[in-house]
């Protein structure tokens, strides 16, 4: 049997904290969600003036970034190319700002985001997961 990494509820606190910072500090009102490797939502915090339905947007692209084992940003960029069939995947957030969380070179879970630009999204995403200081 082998051992793996798996985030604590200590990881969970230390990367909503730095993804909520970042983004208050650009004043951007999004929601926040962080699921486990099995797209199991952890976390979840919609701020004050974030729109209702970037919840269930955030919540998508963390379970695509988990459950897929890469950003979300990939599987928008298939569809972008003209691989449209790819839409009949079993996902719902294949838009940038989906990022895993990756531990000892294994997936562990994702943040997603949602309220601004995608790009946007995935650097609060980002900002989150340095908290953890995994290289």
């Amino acid at each position: 049997m082998r051992t793996r990494p798996a985030l604590t509820d200590d990881d969970v606190r230390k990367m909503a904290d730095a993804a909520h910072a970042h983004a208050a500090d650009n004043q951007w009102n999004v929601t926040i969600a962080i699921v486990d490797d099995g797209g199991h939502l952890f976390h979840l915090h919609r701020m004050e003036k974030a729109a209702p339905s970037s919840v269930d947007i955030a919540t998508g692209k963390a379970r695509t970034a988990a459950l897929g084992r890469r950003e979300s940003k990939v599987y928008e960029d298939i569809i972008k190319q003209g691989r449209v069939a790819f839409l009949s995947a079993p996902m719902v957030g294949m838009l940038e700002g989906g990022v895993p969380v990756i531990a000892d070179g294994e997936v562990v879970g994702a943040i997603g985001v949602s309220g601004v630009k995608s790009d946007q999204d995935a650097a609060i995403a980002r900002a989150g997961i340095a908290a953890l200081g995994l290289s």
